[in-house]
């Protein structure tokens, strides 16, 4: 184990999930739309325009956020077709959060190696409510979920909350990220040491991600160089 470190955070979107995943979230939504009564475009353009308030959990669960996107839009489902784009949404979001082709493997050796694992994400409520279903719920200690806190990054809440439920002071952690909503900033502020995964190699750099103004002193281009920052050992 590197030095003092004693504990490894990371983001989930987009740094443990799969990158390429990202820019298949508006076709996602266009079942959902259709199953709410909604234009499909209008649906996109409500999901976007209330991500802040889904990520800190002002609109309720999943199925009572898929309600008020709809009343957003004008139209007003019944039960019946509430609960059929609740389903479409979740087998929509499970294809989008598939893991990172490095990520299980990585979270796998530094929990044999030692180190503590956490999760700290802005997510909407869908995250919190199928993470004991997701593959990464086995391999990650403790999570912290901005809809389920109320706050979101870099707010020092949140890394705050991950490092005690992994019992260990947040001098003793690293935050692993893709960029976004100042994440290492906030890293930074509550003493953790910052790095800033690029995903160089998936072609998402119209994306938010990478956006930041701050830029860490360690960046790798992989979720798998991880390992040689940390001294992990590389799988065989």
């Amino acid at each position: 184990m590197m030095g003092s470190v004693q504990a490894v955070l990371f983001d989930f979107y987009a740094t443990l999930s799969d990158p390429s995943a990202e820019p298949e979230r508006r076709a996602a939504s266009e079942p959902v739309a259709a199953a709410l009564g909604v234009e499909p475009a209008a649906f996109w353009a409500a999901a976007v325009a209330s991500y802040d308030e889904r990520a800190r959990g002002t609109l309720g669960d999943t199925r009572a956020s898929l309600r008020e996107l709809a009343r957003r839009c004008g139209a007003v489902p019944n039960g019946i077709a509430v609960e059929r784009a609740l389903t479409l949404h979740y087998r929509a979001y499970a294809s989008i959060a598939r893991p990172h082709p490095a990520a299980l493997g990585l979270l796998a050796d530094l929990r044999r190696t030692g180190w503590r694992v956490g999760v700290l994400t802005d997510c909407s409520t869908e995250l919190a409510e199928l993470w004991p279903e997701l593959p990464w719920s086995g391999l990650v200690e403790a999570v912290t979920f901005s809809a389920v806190l109320g706050t979101r990054k870099p707010d020092p809440l949140g890394y705050r909350q991950v490092a005690s439920r992994l019992g260990v002071r947040p001098e003793a952690c690293w935050f692993v990220g893709d960029g976004g909503n100042r994440e290492h900033a906030g890293a930074t502020a509550v003493g953790m040491r910052p790095v800033l995964v690029t995903n160089a190699a998936y072609g998402v750099a119209d994306l938010r991600m990478n956006a930041d103004p701050d830029r860490p002193a360690d960046v790798v281009d992989d979720l798998a160089e991880v390992r040689t920052l940390l001294g992990a050992p590389t799988p065989d």
